[in-house]
């Protein structure tokens, strides 16, 4: 994506009022700020900067994916009934899942999850013990009919998900690599900012065993989380057996009860659907086992709602510098001809520092200026203007005092901020 672009020219603009139609925070900045734009309830299109935040989300994810040894591909969201029925999940999910005949009369559905196409694939692909472990990740869209989609990006009927199945010849390995995903799932979010429990849940559809989910704190939460301040013990209120104000089971300290965010799950889907659909593999000895499968998910979408959520002030949004949609929001007050060839040399030493730039060349007061840049909420920013005469003044978006510096000691104290 560009590294340099003119808020001039950029497509989707503020708004000066949030829309009228959303009560969750997350989409009435987002929406207000020129991130998404509605189409209706549950689905969203990225604008421009909101595309390069989800794409800096991604490219967090994925840098963890590749780390754990995990492969990316990309899998069909249209997909035959007949595929389904194989686990049950046909009928099982039919009240979140789009179904509905094509133009032959065969029955087909639009991806709500992709256990059952990942089983099948594998299943064509693996045969012995060789071949194992084996993990597979794809980032692609899902599709939910979801009857509470009123909370912006965080749950939506048309949603970015990172899927990513592992396949292993025993449980311990199984054990081994979803430890792993744990800890790098807790690195993503940490990365983006964002404070994570991994509590204990109930599987769902997916298992009947209990699942681990990742929760960040905050009102806009739809779930209750039981959780100990003081260790790591966290439980989802469905299957908690404790209660707020008493004992912690690891610890003995007072358990509390808040409502979080769920950002991410992991389960351990054992044989299900390795059962269900035939993907087994051949052992050292010759004898034939199904193949041992976990899912792990995140949302990219939902992650961006998550982090405006949490990161936010009454002026706007506070990007953290992992994902903010560039680097520097660089305002130009200054209108003589000298002046403008004193921004566009800036603008080409960031460049060349290796920075990205939206520059808000646009013929406005410092009030309008100043007040978007608070609310689209990029982290760094440097006002150039004949009042400061040769020195910048910069201010990172969640600190309340600004510094002046020339030219070059702005341009190396942003570059050693997003270094740090």
């Amino acid at each position: 994506m560009k590294s340099f672009v003119r808020y001039s020219e950029l497509f989707g603009k503020t708004f000066r009022q949030p829309p009228k139609d959303e009560s969750s925070r997350n989409a009435q900045l987002l929406e207000q700020a020129g991130f998404i734009s509605k189409l209706m309830a549950g689905v969203y299109t990225y604008l421009p900067l909101g595309l390069r935040v989800l794409n800096a989300v991604k490219d967090v994810i994925r840098r963890e994916m590749d780390a754990l040894g995990a492969q990316e591909f990309y899998m069909p969201a249209l997909q035959p009934k007949e595929i389904w029925e194989k686990t049950g999940r046909w009928k099982d999910l039919s009240d979140i899942m789009y179904q509905f005949p094509d133009h032959s009369g065969r029955q087909v559905g639009l991806a709500a999850t992709h256990e059952e196409v990942i089983t099948h694939i594998v299943k064509q692909r693996i045969t012995s013990y060789k071949d194992l472990p084996l993990a597979l990740y794809q980032i692609q869209d899902k599709f939910r009919d979801e009857p509470r989609a009123k909370s912006g990006l965080i749950r939506g009927r048309e949603f970015s998900m990172k899927d990513l199945y592992s396949f292993h010849a025993d449980e311990k390995d199984l054990d081994s690599f979803y430890n792993r995903v744990a800890a790098s799932y807790l690195s993503i979010f940490s990365r983006l900012g964002l404070q994570a429990l991994m509590i204990e849940a109930a599987g769902g559809s997916f298992t009947k065993r209990f699942s681990d989910e990742f929760q960040v704190i905050s009102d806009a939460g739809e779930d209750r989380i039981i959780y100990c301040p003081s260790c790591h013990f966290a439980q989802n209120s469905e299957i908690a057996e404790q209660k707020a104000g008493g004992p912690c089971p690891k610890c003995h300290g007072s358990l509390s009860e808040k409502k979080g965010i769920e950002v991410g799950n992991i389960f351990k889907l054992g044989t299900k659907f390795s059962d269900s659909i035939g993907a087994t593999f051949t052992a050292s000895d010759g004898s034939t086992h199904p193949l041992i499968m976990a899912s792990y998910g995140i949302g990219p979408g939902r992650l961006v709602g998550t982090i405006v959520e949490v990161s936010n002030d009454a002026q706007g949004i506070i990007w953290p510098k992992s994902v903010t949609p560039f680097q520097i929001h660089l305002v130009q007050l200054s209108k003589g001809l000298e002046e403008k060839k004193k921004t566009e040399r800036l603008v080409h030493d960031c460049l060349n520092a290796g920075l990205t730039i939206l520059l808000d060349d646009r013929v406005a007061s410092a009030g309008v200026k100043f007040k978007d840049a608070d609310m689209v909420g990029i982290t760094a920013r440097m006002v150039i203007s004949t009042s400061n005469e040769n020195q910048l003044e910069v201010k990172i978006r969640n600190e309340s005092a600004s510094k002046k510096m020339n030219a070059s000691q702005a341009i190396e104290f942003v570059k050693n901020y997003y270094a740090e």
